[in-house]
């Protein structure tokens, strides 16, 4: 993620949208005695408060997020923010284009709904809270992309099928084996790229909310999680033709060595190079 420090205080950057050529501006902050005048921003605001608590307005009245709590704004509705406690808070946020949640209630709710409109200025919500404390650790590290849309995505939905007047319940569609099966060797074929959920969508025409349920349900694991499984796999096969593990990363996918390292070990229990070592004793061996 780009960031671009402001003050000591503040950190703007970019994130990966949910479909390409579309980022979403974050920010990470902490205030003490700022205070925020009336203003509107033309994107929705998805806040989540790390400490202390803020106090602000909203949509004719006063609230106060507290920590955990999910701050939501609307594009375009008016508001304001200043600090609820004597130390401050801090929160992290994202700000999606209304374009962002239209694409997301297209695919869940069967049809152009528009964007949605969140009644509540925050919400306690612990598996949501949980998805976006996840979400701002893989900015922080070498993560999959795959994984990161899948968090953001989930993130997105949850909102807008438990928390906005537009929700519904969702249509229950039937998994077609033959589209998983082109999707799962579409993953096959491009392990070594940084695909997106978006294309994957469009490989399997299916929106990525029922793409990641239909093929959880197909092969036990979601693609972020097959990806990872089918790259070591590969790995493997690599490190046994004595291909350095630097290179096998590369080869793979990975984005260096102490990634492969990483999901190496979590899956196989030993890392590359010692895995790569205790072949070699056994040729020698045998």
């Amino acid at each position: 993620m780009e960031r671009h420090e402001l003050t000591e205080k503040v950190r703007f950057g970019m994130v990966p949208g949910p479909s390409a050529g579309q980022d979403i501006e974050m920010v990470e902050a902490q205030y003490r005695t700022h205070t925020f005048a009336r203003h509107v921003h033309e994107t929705y605001t998805i806040g989540l408060v790390e400490t202390g608590a803020q106090r602000f307005y909203r949509t004719g009245a006063q609230h106060i997020a507290a920590r955990d709590g999910i701050i939501l704004v609307n594009a375009d509705d008016v508001h304001t923010g200043e600090a609820e406690t004597e130390g401050g808070w801090a929160y992290r946020a994202i700000y999606p284009l209304p374009d962002h949640f239209e694409r997301v209630c297209n695919g869940l709710l069967c049809g152009d709904r528009g964007a949605p409109y969140f009644p509540e200025a925050v919400v306690e919500d612990a598996q949501i809270a949980a998805q976006l404390r996840l979400f701002y650790e893989l900015l922080d590290s070498p993560s999959n992309r795959l994984l990161l849309d899948t968090v953001l995505y989930a993130i997105l939905s949850g909102l807008v099928l438990r928390h906005s007047r537009t929700r519904k319940p969702l249509q229950p569609r039937r998994p077609d084996k033959p589209v998983l099966q082109r999707v799962r060797s579409y993953l096959m074929d491009h392990l070594e790229q940084n695909l997106t959920l978006d294309e994957l969508s469009t490989v399997a025409q299916l929106s990525p909310y029922h793409l990641v349920r239909q093929f959880k349900a197909e092969f036990g694991l979601p693609p972020h999680a097959f990806q990872v499984q089918a790259r070591v796999i590969r790995a493997k096969a690599l490190l046994k033709d004595g291909l350095s593990p630097a290179t096998v990363a590369v080869a793979c996918g990975f984005h260096d060595q102490s990634h492969l390292t990483h999901n190496f070990k979590r899956c196989m229990g030993t890392t590359p190079a010692r895995y790569q070592k205790a072949l070699s004793k056994t040729v020698q061996a045998g």
